[in-house]
């Protein structure tokens, strides 16, 4: 689940509770193109959320893209931070299965950075990260929408990630003898 926090924020919607399929084509749902984050991912940033120019996030990679349950997960994300990163950065974080709330919680950013070795104090300078996630066979079908909103230990905003993804149930398989 920790990873699931950093990684789906760096897939955000690949990125929680997850529940019964075999790899059918995802669907990354509706894109604003002046909000996306560049490269192979649903990642955007956040509309209407002002930035205070902690870090600079040049692109995140996934693949597969859209992610299939089942499937490992490779991310692949580089940056640079322009401000100190330091201990108390938070992140509050939002799981979505369509309209139904599933996960809200707040988390260390620090100790979820630490799960792709990035380690606080995180200084000035470029940032480069490599990942690979296992994702569960069995993920629900449905759209999942996940918000990440990262702050600072002293509250200033250093970014706002969301992205959205749909699982559908596989073709043929409902009904297959796999319940």
């Amino acid at each position: 689940m920790r990873l699931f926090v950093v990684v789906l924020p760096a897939l955000v919607a690949s990125t929680a509770a997850l529940g019964f399929f075999n790899g059918n084509p995802q669907k990354g749902l509706g894109s604003n193109k002046d909000l996306k984050i560049p490269g192979e991912s649903p990642l955007e940033f956040c509309a209407n959320k002002e930035e205070d120019g902690y870090i600079e996030i040049k692109k995140v990679d996934l693949d597969p893209n859209p992610p299939v349950p089942g499937k490992d997960l490779y991310v692949a994300a580089s940056g640079e931070v322009k401000k100190t990163i330091e201990a108390g950065a938070y992140l509050n974080l939002t799981v979505k299965y369509g309209i139904v709330t599933l996960l809200k919680q707040t988390a260390d950013l620090c100790e979820q950075m630490g799960e792709v070795d990035i380690e606080c104090p995180v200084e000035p300078g470029k940032v480069v990260f490599t990942k690979t996630v296992e994702l569960p066979q069995q993920i629900p079908p449905g759209t999942y929408h996940v918000e990440a909103d990262v702050f600072a230990a002293n509250h200033e905003r250093i970014t706002c990630l969301t992205a959205t993804v749909q699982f559908k149930v596989p073709q043929g398989k409902f009904f297959s003898g796999d319940l």
